[in-house]
């Protein structure tokens, strides 16, 4: 077995941030290649309603309500590069019962005689009260299919004829959803109606929460 150690330029900056926050922040070690779970504590898989031996070989993408965006993809491809030490983004975890919680992610590169040889996880979870849920957000029996289409991968022409409606109609619907959700195009409105826990968990073909349709 290989023994690794944290460099000082890993740790240099999270110091200060990492100990504040001791108290609250929960460990876990990663494989740099497919981002799995190698090893945890148990308060740390309890935050995603596993055991340590459950979120053993689980990848990190599953653990998280809107999987792993593009931006979270880049910082640890930088760390197992090497052209980076740590780094820290909020993330929103997933529960295993759906319940979804906001938290603070920091990953720290573990380097070894041949580079990079693994990551150190530190999650500080932020509560509930975080997350903008889906308290009050309702949405009609159209913009339920619209939204269930879209984030299926539908598009406008097969959404038209799903729901009967015209092309116009679709593009409409989809213009509303987007600016009720703040979304610049439809994979960000897919990405936040899974942060805000609107999908039954699980289900494919993706389907809104039925207590949220009108």
């Amino acid at each position: 077995m290989v023994t690794t150690s944290l460099t000082a330029s890993s740790t240099a900056g999270v110091t200060a941030d990492v100990g504040a926050t001791r108290r609250r922040t929960y460990t876990a070690h990663a494989c740099t290649k497919d981002m799995t779970i190698t090893a945890a504590e148990a308060d740390f898989a309890a935050r995603f309603g596993l055991s340590p031996g459950q979120i053993y070989g689980r990848a990190l993408s599953d653990l998280l309500q809107a999987g792993t965006p593009a931006r979270l993809r880049h910082r640890f491809t930088e760390l197992s590069e090497g052209r980076a030490g740590w780094f820290t983004e909020r993330v929103t975890g997933r529960h295993a019962t759906g319940r979804v919680f906001a938290a603070d992610l920091t990953a720290i590169a573990v380097t070894g005689p041949a580079g990079t040889a693994g990551l150190v996880l530190l999650l500080r979870p932020l509560g509930e009260a975080d997350v903008p849920g889906p308290r009050g957000l309702t949405l009609s029996a159209l913009d339920a299919r619209v939204l269930e289409g879209v984030a299926a991968g539908a598009s406008t022409v097969q959404l038209a004829g799903r729901l009967y409606l015209s092309r116009q109609g679709v593009e409409y619907r989809v213009g509303l959803l987007l600016r009720r959700f703040d979304a610049p195009n439809r994979p960000a409105l897919v990405a936040r109606a899974h942060t805000y826990g609107l999908f039954v968990p699980g289900q494919w073909p993706p389907q809104v929460l039925p207590d949220l349709v009108e």
